[in-house]
């Protein structure tokens, strides 16, 4: 529930920062009549989230054992993927979010303003869908339902509300550093996801080895127990591990977190982006 509740917080967060950011800087201007375009931007975003999640939870009903974990595991993979590129592209960026989207903002305004529905759009539906793939494979890798979505849902209520904070200026955190300890954790969560891919893979008949285990450690970590509950629920973990599996997570984790620690030593930390009060009067 744990990683989950990260996932909808980082990723939400994300959003949120961006909306923020449009919604100040419109209303800085004196341009609150374009801010219905921004709101429409974001709820055709959660639209196409939603309906994104939908298809990857239904979508696979009716086919064969092998095509689910197949489906399963490229999806998985996938996500990882991408989780990946938006660690690395959030500390890359997150210094110059704000400059990036106020240039956004005033060409677009130069063209009429209808534009900001699409930045809006985008925005928040790459999150959207980076946080419906992963979340859906975490559940899949838990082999859980109900847990995993209260806590992507908890993650991003809790986003939506820090959102809220910034934008009235009741609250100033640290981004740089809150982005580098939320990456550091989510790079764990999709080691743990990329071995469950590799799991189905070879369950799929697609990846060799799934008999052939690097350990087995069921009878100390019984996987009904809390705390293998509690492994699971968090980094994946797997009692009984095939070599396959063992050597993705590693060949991931370590290059991976490696250069994510260099990089993050490398960054001067930044305020956050959302500081100052706004007025009461906006909406």
């Amino acid at each position: 529930m744990f990683a989950n509740y990260l996932i909808g917080l980082r990723e939400g967060l994300e959003a949120a920062l961006v909306v923020v950011i449009l919604v100040a800087y419109l209303v800085k201007i004196q341009r609150r009549d374009l801010l219905p375009g921004i709101w429409l931007g974001v709820s055709l975003a959660a639209a196409l989230s939603l309906g994104f999640g939908a298809l990857l939870t239904y979508g696979t009903y009716g086919l064969t054992f092998e095509a689910q974990e197949a489906i399963g595991g490229v999806l998985s993979v996938l996500a990882v993927g991408l989780v990946t590129w938006m660690v690395f592209w959030m500390a890359r960026t997150a210094k110059n979010l704000r400059g990036e989207l106020h240039g956004q903002v005033d060409r677009h305004l130069a063209a009429g303003g209808k534009g900001l529905v699409v930045v809006a759009f985008l925005a928040v539906g790459r999150e959207g869908l980076e946080t419906a793939l992963f979340l859906w494979s975490a559940v899949q890798a838990t082999g859980q339902t109900t847990q995993p979505i209260l806590g992507a849902s908890l993650g991003l209520a809790s986003a939506v509300m820090l959102g809220w904070l910034f934008y009235r200026g009741m609250l100033s955190i640290n981004l740089s550093k809150f982005f580098t300890w939320t990456g550091g954790m989510l790079i764990v969560v999709a080691a743990g996801v990329l071995s469950y891919g590799i799991h189905d893979l070879q369950e799929a008949g697609i990846l060799p080895g799934l008999h052939s285990l690097l350990f087995d450690v069921s009878a100390a970590i019984p996987p009904s127990s809390w705390y293998g509950t509690l492994l699971k629920g968090t980094v994946n973990f797997s009692p009984a591990t095939t070599w396959f599996e063992g050597i993705a997570w590693l060949l991931y984790i370590l290059p991976t977190m490696t250069l994510f620690i260099r990089r993050s030593m490398r960054r001067t930390p930044t305020p956050a982006p959302v500081q100052h009060p706004v007025p009461q009067g906006a909406h």
